[in-house]
């Protein structure tokens, strides 16, 4: 029984034979692994589950090993494309359903899985949490000549959230779920898991909290908080120790690339040059920094919007899943249209503008044009060349933050574009629900049917269904009165309050349904929490977001706990959140 460091490669070879301790100059990943408790693992498929085991405490699982294959992305096969972004501790994996599965999603063997794990990481208490499986990370990299056979161990994830998404096989779609992971820090380890851990886990005989001794720090610290101190628990980068220069020369000339940035062709380079450090280890200050002090035209008093509406755009596109760059004339036909509609009424229609200019910015770049004609760009020289464009990469890693990208939205709109109509803004750029903190979630869909004098309609609706003894339980625990104001609002048998959910239900936000994601309001503010008119600060003030001022202290009750990382996260949809900045500050509960 060995151990796992991150960035070690080792053999994975049809012969399971544990005894061999090398095949073919590699660590044997069979022998690392041998144990006298657990079956024998198996990095056949992409998602490998460990069998559970019925220990004190519960049935757990001990680990599921997730292998990714880069040489197979695209594929028939495997026609996703994950990503891992290991310095930023996010990863992005793809579930096992395929176009010819005839199954419905979510039940083959790897999602089913996945799904379960899901619902382990995001139990409400340390008890739950300790018997969570942790998800071990591979990549499958060449070695000796060939792409099979060789995994490089990648650390250790927890799920952040999931999706069920829409991709497309063999010409037609079919749907799959989608998981982004947090990947956490080791570094107290030298960057290494021991294997007596996932045994430990597997024994039948030791408690949840005796299968913790050998357990990673930053796991132990989520076992014990939870999600709300992932933003300080994720791996972050290269470095200086033992753990991060392992790798031999031959090792790094001959690796597989996991998420290669795009290059441009040779005969071109970057338009040009950024400041040194422009986005290198950038900060969420350093970001939200540069989006409210981009140098923009001013005509008649008034901002332009072709910087900020593009940016948004490339914002879009981080949310959805999809490269925030893009070839010039995608870029020129989208964020053309987006300039026409909600452009300045008297401004003209140039994406070429935004498209070149923002790089001054340091949030943006260009690859694909010729220095020499770099001082001398136009339209026409874009759509011959048709460049790529789009948000640097290290701001883009940032704004797969949720929280992140909240912020980031809120302050481009507050900065340059409050005047818009905002529901119809975001709904164009596909960023619908996050100019409130309810998401979008509830919607009706009418047809006229029967024209007679009074028309009638048929509506087919579709509502989140929200679990009405949670809100009932709230509204008792606090006789009815408002959190903000203490209003406790008569009816003619009784008292009313309303239930708010901090972090929405619905898109984007995928809140919760539970206790600490509620707040017992009176219906006005209830209105001015949903719209982002006013937010809890982390000291528990409640605050009016346009500019600042104290209203007062949230109440609260010793038997309702209210996530921080709830009311972090409605912070950030109202451009208000201060945490997380540089070094995440530790996560603590709202209460007495």
């Amino acid at each position: 029984m060995g151990s796992l460091r991150v960035g070690d490669v080792f053999r994975s070879a049809r012969s399971k034979d544990p005894s061999v301790a090398r095949i073919d100059g590699y660590p044997n990943i069979h022998h690392v692994t041998a144990s006298t408790v657990l079956a024998q693992i198996q990095l056949s498929k992409g998602i490998n589950p460990i069998a559970k085991a019925n220990a004190v405490g519960g049935r757990r699982r001990p680990a599921v090993l997730i292998r990714s294959s880069p040489w197979k992305a695209g594929t028939a096969e495997t026609p996703w494309h994950d990503v891992f972004d290991l310095d930023n501790g996010y990863v992005r994996y793809f579930g096992d359903h395929r176009v010819d599965h005839t199954v419905p999603v979510g039940t083959t063997q790897g999602n089913a899985v996945l799904l379960e794990a899901l619902r382990e990481h995001r139990t409400a208490t340390p008890e739950e949490r300790a018997l969570a499986v942790p998800l071990l990370l591979f990549a499958a990299v060449s070695r000796n000549g060939t792409p099979k056979g060789y995994v490089e161990f990648c650390g250790v994830a927890v799920i952040e959230n999931a999706e069920r998404i829409e991709q497309e096989g063999q010409g037609r779609p079919f749907p799959n779920y989608r998981y982004d992971l947090s990947v956490l820090d080791l570094t107290a380890e030298d960057d290494q898991i021991d294997w007596a851990w996932i045994e430990d886990r597997g024994s039948p005989e030791l408690s949840p909290a005796a299968a913790l001794t050998h357990a990673p720090r930053s796991w132990r610290r989520w076992v014990e908080r939870g999600h709300a101190v992932l933003p300080e628990l994720r791996r972050r980068g290269m470095r200086g120790g033992k753990g991060s220069s392992r790798r031999s020369e031959d090792d790094n000339r001959s690796s597989t690339a996991l998420f290669p940035a795009p290059r441009p062709p040779e005969d071109s380079a970057p338009a040009r040059s950024a400041p040194t450090g422009s986005s290198e280890n950038m900060t969420v200050s350093m970001l939200m920094d540069r989006l409210r002090s981009l140098k923009v035209h001013r005509r008649n008093g008034r901002q332009s919007r072709h910087k900020p509406l593009a940016l948004l755009w490339g914002i879009s596109r981080v949310a959805t899943g999809k490269s925030s760059r893009a070839p010039w004339r995608q870029f020129r036909d989208e964020v053309g249209e987006l300039l026409a509609e909600f452009g300045l009424p008297d401004s003209s229609v140039t994406p070429e503008y935004p498209f070149w200019h923002l790089q001054t910015s340091n949030l943006w770049d260009v690859h694909g044009v010729p220095p020499e004609q770099a001082t001398k760009v136009h339209a026409a020289t874009f759509d011959r060349l048709n460049p790529e464009g789009g948000i640097v990469r290290q701001a883009e890693r940032l704004l797969r933050d949720p929280c992140v990208r909240s912020e980031a939205i809120a302050v481009l709109r507050e900065t340059y574009l409050a005047d818009i109509d905002q529901h119809a803004l975001m709904e164009r750029l596909g960023l619908a629900g996050y100019e409130r903190a309810g998401g979008v979630g509830d919607f009706t869909d009418d047809q006229v049917t029967e024209a007679v004098p009074t028309t009638r309609r048929t509506v087919a609706s579709s509502r989140i269904v929200r679990d009405s003894d949670v809100a009932a339980k709230a509204k008792k625990l606090h006789g009815d009165r408002c959190q903000v104001c203490g209003l406790q609002l008569p009816t003619r048998f009784g008292t009313y309050s309303e239930a708010a959910h901090i972090r929405g239900l619905g898109r984007p936000h995928n809140g919760p349904d539970e206790l600490s994601n509620l707040l017992v309001l009176c219906p006005n503010h209830h209105v001015q929490f949903d719209t982002l008119a006013i937010y809890v600060d982390p000291d528990g003030s409640v605050r009016m977001t346009a500019d600042g001022s104290r209203m007062g202290e949230l109440r609260q009750h010793s038997a309702h706990r209210i996530s921080a990382a709830h009311l972090r996260y409605h912070r950030a949809l109202c451009g208000r959140d201060t945490t997380g900045r540089d070094l995440a500050p530790p996560d603590r509960e709202h209460g007495p």
